[in-house]
């Protein structure tokens, strides 16, 4: 995969406007919230050399944002944000799949990203871009249904309705559940966010396969129990809100050890 030029960085002045008129946003930010909280004093230093004092939130709705181009010229990211796998009955069975998919997706360019961002002979501009994918595809892995199933496009297909509104189980999870909750996204951060070393230290072991072993996991569950044309409410988030807030903190902290290793 061929580095991300940084003369796309002319184009970021197109999108800006969409910092401020985007909606369903706030689970990228609240993971890259918790993340900050947890940088190692290194990690943040080399951070400000790339991107200033800009906090992680204010770029880990980027690569969504730039969808809207129409120039091309981030066509082919899209394939970045997910990996489809069908139900696997244990560890090794989901890693032998993930790792025989064809490239790219959401593992592989996870990879290279860490790699792009390690490597000191990349430039600054060119980490940024990297960097602001990073953040959000380490926040795409913590949500189940990027690692769903081909057949209905990670749920997208499975069509339902959420207090009365049309939506798919795709668009509940990605947005419509973590709105539901009514907190900002530095709200939604410290009420979810751990301090017990301990705690933080078992939710960051393991490897990128095993975290995303953990969503494909969590995406059996939601698909175990969504239904095509089902109605939900108050029902669903008592059933489904620990899970939600699980998936949130765990991203943040997984962040916060990928960028602690890399920077």
């Amino acid at each position: 995969m061929k580095k991300i030029s940084s003369n796309a960085l002319l184009l970021l002045a197109l999108f800006a406007f969409n910092f401020a008129y985007c909606w369903g946003t706030t689970g990228h930010r609240v993971i890259a919230e918790i993340a900050e909280n947890h940088l190692s004093n290194k990690a943040k230093r080399h951070l400000k050399k790339i991107i200033g004092d800009e906090k992680l939130a204010y770029y880990a709705n980027w690569p969504d944002f730039i969808k809207a181009d129409t120039t091309g010229v981030w066509k082919s990211t899209d394939q970045w944000h997910y990996v489809n796998v069908n139900p696997q009955a244990n560890l090794k069975a989901f890693t032998d799949t993930l790792r025989a998919q064809k490239a790219p997706n959401i593992y592989t360019q996870i990879k290279i990203l860490s790699d792009q961002i390690k490597d000191k002979s990349t430039s600054d501009k060119d980490k940024e871009i990297a960097l602001r994918f990073l953040v959000h595809l380490m926040g795409d892995a913590a949500q189940p249904l990027h690692l769903g199933r081909l057949g209905d496009l990670g749920g997208n297909k499975i069509k339902l309705k959420f207090f009365g509104d049309n939506t798919n189980l795709h668009s509940l999870w990605d947005s419509k559940l973590v709105d539901f909750q009514k907190y900002s996204y530095t709200e939604f951060a410290r009420v979810l966010d751990v301090k017990s070393k301990s705690e933080v230290a078992a939710i960051q072991a393991g490897t990128l396969e095993d975290w995303l072993y953990d969503s494909h996991k969590a995406a059996n569950n939601i698909y175990a129990n969504a239904k095509e044309g089902a109605s939900y409410a108050y029902d669903y988030n008592y059933k489904y809100e620990a899970l939600l807030e699980r998936q949130l903190l765990y991203g943040g902290l997984r962040l916060a050890k990928v960028l602690n290793e890399i920077l």
